[in-house]
């Protein structure tokens, strides 16, 4: 029996550009049943409000996320890590980059559609935060397979402690 020892990489993510298209389309085939092709993606990153980030580590992709920016909301899309790299904290990492955008002034939640028979992304965005909050009945057009819409809310960190338990206490 081997136990799967995966170290944890560093990643630099920055913006997608038309040569990192290759070795996306490589992670979206190896990732998904019903992959986005070339032409998807193009259409998707014209829109002014839509978003092609990359992790890269020792030159080489090894994530992507596409998102939209709506007014009070990040709406993702397509979001992958290549299979070699999965494990080691490189999905965790574009989250983080994606929350990192959250404040209560603007934008205060990133949301995203999972398949139903998608345990591992399930699983993946929940250790990263979100929750399901709702359900989409035959969502998909390949499949009469419904998703499940996850959320991750932006929560203020308080500074001073729960100045309301403190009031509370005081009377």
């Amino acid at each position: 029996m081997q136990i799967d020892q995966r170290q944890e990489v560093r990643v630099h993510i920055r913006w997608m550009i038309r040569r990192d298209m290759p070795e996306v389309l490589a992670t979206e085939a190896e990732s998904f049943e019903y992959p986005w092709c070339e032409e998807d993606f193009i259409r998707c990153l014209r829109q002014r409000n839509c978003i092609g980030m990359v992790a890269e580590h020792e030159d080489r992709v090894v994530g992507f996320m596409i998102y939209e920016l709506h007014k009070t909301r990040i709406h993702v899309l397509n979001f992958a890590v290549a299979e070699d790299h999965r494990r080691r904290g490189v999905g965790s990492q574009m989250i983080a980059k994606l929350i990192a955008k959250l404040s209560t002034q603007r934008r205060s939640r990133v949301m995203l559609e999972v398949r139903e028979t998608n345990l591992a992304a399930q699983l993946f965005f929940r250790e990263n935060g979100f929750r399901a909050v709702s359900v989409l009945r035959g969502y998909y057009a390949d499949t009469p397979e419904d998703a499940y819409i996850m959320q991750y809310r932006y929560r203020p960190e308080r500074q001073f402690g729960d100045v309301g338990r403190i009031r509370r206490m005081a009377g």
